[in-house]
């Protein structure tokens, strides 16, 4: 008997694959409007469908719980968040340029997507309670890290120096400095966007050993 695989076959699979990750990112996309403004412990399936065009039914057999839901809305949102700061490293020329557009997206993503990153804070905090969703916190989580390490490797690039820390250090600093930030915005603290602007050049500055002249 031959054991090979129909072609026709295999693009309606590979259709019907990408159909059901498409209509999933569709509804994620809706629940987070509902998951940002309500958090994870007051959201439940119910509440986003309530919330939403999709029914209970329909969110239940994209997403096996709520944990999945959510898990899959802020690794699509920080995924999207990565991209933009990957193009700032591969477009800026110098060191003052990179310098200046990271500064300018971290005061950019505060402002505009306050709701979203208290989402993912509260995702981190409780992953610390329930391992349920342990691993996926920690694989974006990573992925934050690897993105700010190669701000700063191209930094250090660009202004002809070296990494003066570690890339989890570096990620600690820059995280440290962007939550303290968000907990300034989110209770009205109207200083808080700019001085993160100011703040971020000065950390990146001080994360990386400049040549002597």
């Amino acid at each position: 008997m031959s054991d090979a695989v129909d072609p026709k076959q295999d693009r309606i699979s590979r259709r019907q694959v990408d159909k059901f990750a498409e209509r999933r990112a569709q509804l994620a996309a809706s629940a987070l409007r509902t998951l940002s403004q309500l958090g994870y412990a007051r959201t439940s399936l119910r509440e986003i469908a309530q919330n939403s065009e999709f029914s209970h039914g329909v969110l239940h057999y994209y997403f096996r719980d709520k944990v999945d839901l959510i898990t899959f809305c802020v690794a699509q949102y920080k995924a999207e968040c990565v991209k933009r700061y990957d193009q700032i490293v591969t477009t800026a020329l110098t060191g003052p340029e990179l310098r200046a557009g990271f500064a300018e997206a971290m005061t950019v993503t505060l402002r505009e997507d306050a709701a979203m990153h208290r989402l993912w804070y509260d995702l981190r905090n409780q992953s610390m309670f329930e391992d349920s969703f342990r691993s996926d916190v920690r694989e974006i989580d990573e992925s934050l890290e690897r993105m700010i390490w190669r701000i700063v490797t191209r930094y250090a690039e660009l202004t002809g120096s070296a990494p003066a820390v570690s890339a989890r250090l570096a990620y600690a600093l820059f995280d440290g400095m962007f939550q303290h930030a968000l907990f300034g915005h989110l209770a009205g603290v109207e200083a808080a966007t700019g001085e993160l602007g100011d703040r971020v050049g000065h950390v990146l500055d001080r994360v990386v050993h400049h040549a002597a002249t």
